[in-house]
């Protein structure tokens, strides 16, 4: 028996999916120490990003919140999922629609830097205190105009 997960794209100005992925946050904040963003925050850069979707039974497993510039605000997938390539699909949606991606991640959550590093993304630089809890981050950057969507349909066929 096969799964089918659903892809489904949110635009801006749209609430499909927030309060969901609210709690998907929450859960993986809770479990790691990450994603400690603020639910005002989140909300409101929900809502202004286009948001890629993965829903089964229509409950969502996975998600990335994209500005118009190609910059990842949030990227989630359920850790029951996880391993399954939904990160990979996100990102190469992503990549659909842009020439570069960038993101910040914590410099402690070792589980994103690997994956951010295995599809090719560059630390670019650190930046201490960055997040509102004085957390560090490093700026990662996948791309530089040309073959970006190449390289992430490469890693798909994996």
């Amino acid at each position: 028996m096969s799964v089918n997960i659903d892809r489904r794209v949110v635009t801006p100005g749209n609430d499909e999916f927030v309060e969901q992925a609210w709690q998907l946050k929450e859960q993986i904040n809770q479990q790691e120490d990450v994603l400690k963003q603020r639910r005002g925050f989140f909300t409101d850069a929900y809502r202004r990003s286009t948001v890629h979707c993965y829903a089964l039974d229509n409950e969502l497993v996975g998600f990335a919140a994209v500005r118009r510039d190609g910059y990842i605000l949030f990227l989630a997938v359920s850790p029951a999922h996880r391993g399954e390539g939904l990160g990979k699909r996100l990102v190469a949606r992503v990549a659909d629609d842009h020439e570069t991606i960038t993101c910040h991640a914590r410099t402690s959550n070792e589980n994103a830097l690997q994956f951010y590093e295995h599809l090719g993304f560059e630390i670019k630089r650190r930046i201490d205190n960055y997040y509102e809890d004085s957390g560090d981050a490093y700026y990662l950057k996948l791309g530089s105009g040309d073959g970006i969507a190449d390289r992430i349909s490469d890693l798909m066929r994996r």
